[in-house]
């Protein structure tokens, strides 16, 4: 049986940031990954598509997105479309994650690695797939923080838009209960499955398909929710977001660029949430919110 292509396009970025390419293309709505390529010194953004017709249609959309990015800094030198095994592509970004040691309380560890921990220190193993959530990144890295801070203060979980199912798998090793998670990506859950699973704590974390415009969770809500989404999505669903935090309970957004911040503190406390702490780093914001 072959294995399963994937049709690909390389973009090259000098610039050594992440952010603001990956705030464009996730605006161009085409599934992607980065990672810094350390023997070049650049950025690689791959945008991927399952099928010849999809990368086509990605390349037609970068051509006519590429001059217009210039603008706001963001240089890419795109290359052709070509063809990898999605076994292969998996393997390839191994090399790119390291372990992090979240606390004394918490490692994340990518599921090849074997580095040991601290006395007393949780495990995570991650195999992140194709979904977003390694902890690497300045955005998911905050929210495990959140998690760590809080367990044992705050005891249900929600990890809205989980990708890999790490924020949700971290509280499940911390101790917090019930612990539900969901992505509107089919496939993000199934790698939030399989990681549940590695990390045998399957059974005490609900997984569910669905988005933040309409889903719903426990009638009794939540006393953490991570909401690791892009910044205009945030904002276009507050209403639906807030109705999962439980009185007295904490609201943590993340994925914000920092020029997007305040309008999306503004917006959340139009729905009565107020802003109790923010965390910059790079060009990420993320904070902290509870009901006024």
């Amino acid at each position: 049986m072959n294995d399963e292509l994937l049709y690909a396009i390389d973009l090259a970025d000098p610039s050594g940031e992440f952010e603001p390419a990956s705030e464009l293309l996730n605006a161009l709505e085409v599934d992607f990954s980065s990672f810094f390529d350390r023997e070049n010194c650049t950025v690689r953004h791959t945008v991927y598509s399952t099928t010849p017709e999809g990368a086509e249609e990605n390349k037609e959309k970068l051509q006519t997105a590429l001059n217009g990015w210039r603008e706001f800094g963001v240089d890419l030198t795109m290359g052709d479309i070509f063809t990898i095994a999605k076994s292969e592509w998996a393997e390839a970004w191994k090399k790119y994650f390291k372990p992090i040691a979240v606390s004394e309380k918490l490692l994340i560890r990518p599921s090849w690695l074997d580095d040991e921990p601290l006395p007393g220190q949780k495990v995570l193993e991650i195999n992140p797939g194709m979904s977003f959530g390694t902890g690497q990144h300045a955005t998911t890295n905050y929210c495990l923080k959140c998690i760590d801070r809080f367990a044992g203060e705050k005891k249900s979980l929600l990890d809205a838009g989980c990708g890999s199912g790490i924020l949700a798998i971290a509280g499940a090793l911390l101790g917090y209960g019930p612990v539900d998670a969901f992505d509107f990506d089919p496939e993000a859950v199934n790698v939030a499955d399989e990681n549940a699973r590695m990390n045998q704590v399957r059974e005490k974390i609900n997984l569910e398909t669905g988005n933040a415009a309409d889903w719903q969770g426990r009638p009794e809500k939540y006393d953490l929710v991570c909401a690791n989404i892009l910044g205009h999505l945030l904002i276009a669903f507050r209403f639906n977001i807030v109705s999962w935090v439980a009185p007295g309970g904490l609201l943590v957004l993340s994925g914000i660029l920092d020029r997007d911040f305040d309008k999306v503190s503004a917006a959340f406390a139009e729905v009565g949430m107020k802003e109790v702490e923010r965390f910059r780093d790079k060009d990420w914001t993320s904070g902290i919110f509870t009901a006024f």
